[in-house]
């Protein structure tokens, strides 16, 4: 599903580009998906997957938040940046898919943003002096969301996903220093 969303976007890639690009048979293919909503949506669970464990894995909380935050934000947008078609797609066609697709984004958008209170609130644990208070969630919301309408915007504009990296640093560091403090 993502080659031939490279190749054509998701509106024009069928089950049969699936099955050619994956060398398999439709058989194999509704073995394991309804249809190709199905698989587009196990898609972005899995490209999602993938850019929380990065982020996980970029983060040490025994480093001052700042530069959590800052190898959290790197991780992310290169993620984004290795990915723009993928992300350009799920951006355009996930709310086509109903109901099932806004539902998969709000758990995405919050399991992002529980990511986030987890690494801050380890950050705490192991650095007792570095924050007054947990995060709340609504912060992390909002961090969050902020975050994705921001790349959305800038995927839609063609605009480098890097250009974004400094100021959004700014403002997620300024926003968790009136949060935390």
């Amino acid at each position: 599903m993502a080659a031939s969303i490279r190749e054509s976007g998701y509106r024009e890639t069928t089950v049969a580009d699936v099955v050619r690009i994956a060398r398999t048979s439709r058989r194999t293919f509704y073995e394991h998906f309804d249809d190709r909503p199905a698989c587009f949506l196990a898609l972005f669970d899995a490209v999602n997957d993938e850019m929380m464990e990065q982020i996980a894995a970029a983060v040490d909380p025994e480093r001052p938040l700042e530069e959590q935050v800052d190898s959290a934000l790197d991780a992310y947008i290169d993620g984004v940046a290795a990915h723009p078609e993928l992300y350009q797609s799920f951006v355009r066609e996930m709310p086509a898919l109903g109901q099932e697709g806004a539902d998969r984004q709000l758990a995405v958008l919050e399991r992002f943003a529980a990511l986030l209170g987890e690494l801050v609130e380890s950050a705490r644990r192991r650095q007792p002096g570095l924050t007054a208070r947990p995060l709340p969630a609504d912060t992390a919301i909002m961090i969050v969301g902020g975050l994705r309408e921001l790349v959305v915007i800038s995927l839609q504009r063609g605009r480098d996903m890097h250009e974004l990296r400094a100021r959004a640093g700014e403002t997620i560091k300024a926003i968790l220093a009136g949060a935390l403090l």
